[in-house]
């Protein structure tokens, strides 16, 4: 059901930001990889999400995205700007709604709109406030859900975690750090929802700041701490093990790892991948475009008209 992680530059061996997420699908499901340029839209434009239209701004930046043929929104993906973003599915206590924007959108609409990785976790925040998430995320069968993101660039990182309309983030300062389908910031975070914790406090799960735990208290069913032999725990042991001499090698290991299922088979299975290299002397983005990064060499994808395609090892 997707994993999604970040190496800042001072666990990677070149000192480059590495980014790279899986994103498993329901079985069958076509995901392409496409490239949309930087374009400028009169006033008064409308934006035909995948339920929902809204207001166009009057600029959008180039893209490379990531996404489910049949829904307006993306997986994943970059803009030329060298923001990259990864979403996960999260169940929460919060209410679900079949009406507002995917947590697909939220991710497209954040890469159109955002020269930072910073301004896109302001951006997703703001849209959530104003249209809500909501809607079916499958094409053949009910399945609603909440998001979580990794927000990224080449000098900063975030998580952005949400439950229902509240939110929360957590700024990645050192090392890795990685998302699977749980919540995972356990304390009041960096940033939030300026009503989330008296929201708490009114509904009798905490009582202030000190015992506020955003994971346990929103987790649908409980928190669940992962063992490293779950999906989420694997992620995590790998991110950690290879802390200071990560590199694109590591990062395509990473996804393509059965022990933890993170190169998911079945009937959700793994259909689509990016890895991405952010620096401030540019960022290079790589992706799959069929099932199973295991089956699968990593293929370069640039904001070019004519697409140049790579093998990732050819240019490690």
């Amino acid at each position: 059901m997707c994993d999604t992680f970040v190496a800042l530059a001072d666990t990677t061996l070149n000192g480059d930001v590495i980014f790279g997420k899986n994103s498993d699908r329901p079985q069958g499901e076509i995901q392409d990889v496409v490239t949309i340029p930087a374009t400028t839209h009169p006033p008064g434009e409308l934006v035909e999400c995948t339920y929902l239209s809204i207001p166009q701004v009057n600029q959008t930046l180039a893209l490379i995205l990531s996404k489910p043929r049949w829904m307006w929104g993306a997986e994943m993906g970059a803009n030329e700007c060298g923001v990259v973003i990864g979403n996960e599915a999260v169940w929460t206590t919060e209410p679900y709604y079949s009406a507002g924007l995917l947590g697909m959108d939220l991710l497209r609409l954040a890469l159109e709109r955002s020269h930072t990785a910073s301004l896109a976790l302001n951006c997703i925040v703001e849209l959530l406030e104003q249209y809500g998430q909501g809607g079916n995320s499958a094409e053949h069968f009910a399945l609603i859900y909440h998001n979580s993101f990794i927000i990224a660039d080449p000098t900063e990182a975030w998580v952005l975690e949400t439950a229902g309309q509240y939110w929360i983030a957590e700024q990645v300062t050192s090392g890795t750090r990685s998302i699977s389908n749980d919540l995972s910031i356990r304390n009041q975070g960096d940033l939030r929802h300026p009503k989330l914790i008296p929201y708490a406090v009114e509904k009798g799960w905490c009582q202030g700041e000190k015992d506020f735990d955003f994971a346990q208290i929103f987790s649908e069913g409980g928190l669940q701490v992962p063992s490293h032999d779950s999906r989420e725990g694997r992620v995590q042991l790998l991110c950690q093990l290879n802390e200071g001499e990560f590199t694109l090698d590591t990062a395509q290991a990473i996804l393509r790892d059965h022990k933890g299922n993170i190169c998911m088979h079945g009937k959700f299975e793994t259909t689509g991948s990016q890895i991405s290299s952010l620096s401030s002397a540019g960022c290079e983005h790589w992706f799959i475009e069929q099932p199973h990064p295991c089956e699968q060499e990593y293929k370069q994808k640039t904001f070019s008209n004519t697409l140049v395609q790579h093998s990732i090892r050819n240019r490690i």
